[in-house]
């Protein structure tokens, strides 16, 4: 057993023993709670493909950096356009930005791997959700 000298010490070790729980951070929950997926299908050298791959990558990469973590975007491609929406949950949890580019990055390869090749998809994980379509869409 360590004896302390000074009652200040013990204070001071205490404290910052304290502090140091306020620091750490949890992960984003990246649980997948639900997959939807247009019935419609486009071709791996369909131009939808490149506005898609546009619109997925800009969710992930400016989504964290939008007020309340929601963005919505569309492709710069006239010839098929892709129309995008994300968003982070930030009202229950204490997500960084990191956190929700993390959480987005993962509804990606969900959404990817659960409507491949579909013109239109949604997941909903805990902590973020993402959608696109070929056509507008308001959520």
């Amino acid at each position: 057993m360590i004896k302390v000298r000074s009652p200040l010490i013990l204070v001071i070790a205490i404290l910052l023993q304290g502090l140091s729980f306020e620091v750490v951070k949890g992960i984003p929950n990246t649980n997948l709670t639900k997959v939807q997926c247009n019935g419609a299908q486009y071709f791996k050298d369909d131009p939808f493909a490149i506005s898609l791959a546009y619109v997925l990558a800009e969710l992930v990469s400016t989504t964290p950096s939008r007020h309340g973590y929601d963005y919505h975007n569309i492709s710069p491609y006239p010839n098929a356009f892709a129309y995008g929406h994300a968003s982070c949950n930030n009202t229950t949890t204490s997500l960084t930005k990191q956190d929700c580019k993390t959480c987005l990055a993962s509804a990606k390869d969900d959404l990817l791997t659960g409507c491949d090749s579909r013109i239109g998809g949604r997941v909903l994980l805990v902590d973020c959700t993402m959608r696109y379509e070929q056509y507008p869409f308001d959520d």
